[in-house]
């Protein structure tokens, strides 16, 4: 038997699947996170059933590619029983989604999803009421504190069993399911009114939070605070833990070349094993882990839409769609979501250009460039330097395509998620199932990497690469040794800094490059050709002329910011 998940962006309905399937969707605060059909096996009952999570869609009649590959879905009449999601708190939309998934006449159960918060809020909804005039089960649900989800699932297989299929529409709704979208959106208005009363709403201090960090000034103060406050802290503990264990290898390798003999090949091979490990151990994870548990954190507790919210009109300066702002978010972990969440644009020009601009965003892999390099050794606020910088660029960079690309595009309609406090294991699970795709396949990748390096330095093969390259590397003032990590870093940003210290000869890059180097080696590896995972998905979601054309003009951009930073590193005799 299979259940389809299916209701509007931000009702929760990720955070159901997680539940019940395990950690294997995104979940997050931000409208159209989930843009994929994700499908699970878990047991409901006894019995094996599969769970499918649908992109969050607000109609079935939508351009968008998500709600295209919803309705698309629905259509095909894969499902034996439907879900439908709905945010407690805003019930009056999430009925107009429920209206038009009824036409289908598919068994369906309605899951009030959020009942806590919307109690906060004063509304008391009758939810059996509801389902007497829908013809179908109207269940509560707390999906964040797993409250009602067993309940839940377990109506669902009941009424897949049934040999009726469940609750039919009666004649009333019958009749209402052939409204047009005016109709249904008064009629959702009409039933809202009709089956939820309201309270007194309590003035909490999640209210009198939102009105400083949504503050049109100091809102803008509170997010350069928590930037500042997670570089310091991820630099911080990233800085305790490098140089011990880099010293400890570095031990591992002098006893290894000295049992081999310095300079062989066995010795150098086994060696640029070891530096593949300890990059990954001390130079990689250090910085990735709280990284990810802090912006896993922002995310749960609400944060991260209200920061979305304030960039807004910054989107807008760019030309941008207000929504563009889901993939740069995404974007900061890993650029292949970030691709991806673009379905969620009606727009071919929007989705264009937002994934254009989000493969500048610096990923968790060139976050180790930016920390390792450049935190480590000129400290934190050098770091949180190159991002501000990295916005900026992205900014001109937007502003010089959407001249060369106009468009009105329109704003950003954001239904602010409420506070939560978020629970241990949600953190865990969300930070695993990001640095799991390190472990698994990005750190195999760096001691190859490494490995392949030290085969072609011990037999000086190393010389053609950093030729073919000199002409950018010479231009950009860097060593010519440095090409080599430059070509292998398109395979994984995490090589463009392991392959650092292996092309060098030294992991002390205080030693072998100056200030002015460092800045701009990291700058040039912020915006250069995305990773092979990122072009996939460009030609995956664009198709392949779009993913060439953005990698040229990752290339540009490159070039250009890096000349830039050199420029002024001279200007103030940065050596």
């Amino acid at each position: 038997m299979r259940f389809a998940l299916i209701g509007q962006p931000n009702c929760g309905k990720s955070t159901l699947f997680n539940q019940v399937a395990g950690y294997k969707a995104e979940t997050g605060n931000f409208s159209g996170t989930t843009v994929e059909v994700t499908e699970s096996t878990v047991r409901v009952a006894g019995e094996i059933v599969q769970i499918v999570d649908l992109p969050g869609t607000y109609t079935l009649l939508g351009g968008s590619p998500a709600e295209r590959e919803a309705a698309d879905y629905l259509a095909a009449g894969a499902a034996d029983v439907l879900i439908n999601v709905v945010d407690a708190t805003h019930l009056a939309p999430g009925l107009e989604l429920t209206l038009e998934i009824l036409r289908s006449k598919r068994p369906t159960v309605v899951a009030l999803n959020m009942l806590d918060e919307a109690s906060r809020l004063g509304l008391h909804i009758d939810g059996p009421g509801l389902g007497n005039w829908l013809g179908v089960p109207v269940l509560p649900l707390v999906a964040s504190k797993g409250r009602g989800v067993r309940n839940l699932f377990v109506s669902a297989l009941m009424l897949g069993r049934s040999l009726s299929g469940g609750l039919r529409p009666d004649r009333a709704v019958t009749a209402a399911l052939d409204l047009d979208p005016a109709g249904r959106h008064s009629l959702a208005a009409d039933l809202a009114g009709r089956f939820v009363s309201r309270g007194e709403r309590v003035y909490s201090w999640r209210d009198r939070l939102d009105e400083v960090l949504l503050h049109p000034v100091g809102g803008y103060l509170v997010l350069v605070a928590v930037l500042l406050a997670f570089f310091e802290t991820v630099y911080g503990l990233g800085s305790l833990i490098e140089p011990p264990v880099l010293a400890l290898f570095g031990a591992a390798g002098q006893a290894i070349g000295a049992r081999l003999g310095v300079g062989s090949l066995p010795a150098e091979i086994i060696g640029g094993v070891l530096q593949g490990i300890a990059a990954g151990a001390a130079i990689v994870l250090p910085y990735l882990v709280p990284f990810l548990l802090g912006l896993g954190l922002l995310e749960d507790v609400g944060y991260l839409p209200r920061a979305a919210f304030l960039m807004d009109s910054m989107m807008h300066r760019m030309g941008l769609h207000g929504k563009a702002i889901v993939p740069f978010i995404l974007g900061y972990g890993c650029n292949v979501p970030a691709v991806m969440s673009t379905r969620t644009l009606e727009e071919p020009r929007d989705r264009y250009l937002a994934a254009a601009l989000s493969t500048l965003v610096p990923c968790a892999a060139r976050l180790a460039v930016v920390f390792g390099l450049v935190a480590f050794y000129l400290g934190p606020l050098a770091g949180m330097g190159l991002y501000c910088f990295n916005l900026l660029v992205i900014a001109a960079t937007g502003r010089i395509l959407t001249r060369l690309l106009p468009e009105d595009t329109p704003g950003l309609i954001l239904e602010m998620p409420s506070y939560h406090v978020p629970t241990l294991r949600s953190v865990l699970h969300k930070a695993w199932f990001r640095i799991r795709e390190f472990v698994v396949e990005a750190w195999p990748a760096l001691i190859v990497g490494s490995a392949v390096l030290a085969v072609l330095t011990y037999f000086h093969a190393d010389r053609l690469f950093n030729a073919v390259v000199r002409p950018l590397t010479w231009g950009l003032g860097l060593p010519a040794e440095l090409g080599l990590p430059l070509i292998f870093g398109i395979l994984r940003k995490e090589l463009s800094l392991v392959m650092l210290s292996q092309a060098l000869g030294s992991s002390d890059f205080n030693r072998v490059l100056t200030t002015a180097q460092m800045l701009v080696y990291a700058t040039f590896v912020m915006f250069y050709i995305p990773c092979l995972a990122t072009l996939s998905a460009l030609r995956r979601e664009l198709g392949t002329r779009a993913m060439l054309t953005i990698s040229a003009l990752t290339v540009m951009v490159s070039v250009l910011a890096g000349l830039a930073v050199r420029a002024v590193t001279a200007l103030f005799g940065a050596g």
